[in-house]
């Protein structure tokens, strides 16, 4: 059935909540998997300094996890947040015409981008070929925090987005946040370092 003749169904009327309930639900459950499916790239990553023996277990745990994850959770989350979203554009055609909405679909856009080259990069990981480095990939885990910060203040403000003082806090206050975890990450792994290097010093010959 061509969309403009689904676009002027008579829904009922309890079809938008039922779609936004859905599409929240589906949101939700699409960007907790995005946020920890690449907190488990970075891990397995990182499990490449390892001893060969354990290398391999740690390759073939987190392996078996980024593909439980990635299919069971993350994909089918994203189906149905944008499943659902196609139903509420069926029941409110007018959006389209709606510049806020237009932005709105570049961002979405840009997560299935996203979602897509998570995919990318768990294969390059179980075949060992990831040329990504642990920080790389802390930083390419802000992304969807952005993105997602970008989309809610899009549904919420509308065509009123705003662009004080507020918005640029916000903004900032992400870009601290995401430079906090590189921050932590990059002390932590200084640490180890120079802990191993004091032990190596101070082994018995």
């Amino acid at each position: 059935m061509p969309l403009p003749l689904l676009s002027s169904l008579s829904w009922p009327p309890e079809a938008y909540l039922w779609f936004k309930t859905l599409h929240i639900v589906g949101v939700v459950v699409w960007f907790a998997g995005l946020f920890y499916l690449v907190r488990l790239f970075i891990y397995h990553r990182e499990a490449a300094d390892l001893d060969p023996p354990l290398r391999q277990a740690f390759d073939a745990q987190y392996g078996l996890m980024e593909r439980r994850l990635a299919n069971i959770i993350t994909t089918p989350g994203m189906v149905v947040a944008v499943t659902m979203a196609v139903g509420l554009l069926l029941v409110e055609p007018l959006w389209l015409k709606q510049s806020w909405m237009h932005a709105k679909l570049a961002f979405v856009a840009a997560l299935l981008a996203y979602h897509g080259f998570c995919y990318r990069l768990m294969g390059q990981l179980q075949r060992g070929d990831c040329r990504w480095s642990g920080r790389q990939l802390r930083a390419l885990n802000e992304l969807p925090t952005l993105l997602l910060v970008l989309v809610v203040m899009l549904v919420v403000f509308k065509g009123q987005f705003p662009t004080g003082a507020a918005t640029w806090f916000l903004v900032a206050l992400v870009v601290f946040m995401a430079g906090s975890i590189q921050f932590y990450a990059r002390w932590r792994r200084l640490r180890a370092e120079r802990l191993a290097r004091q032990e190596s010093g101070g082994a018995p010959a």
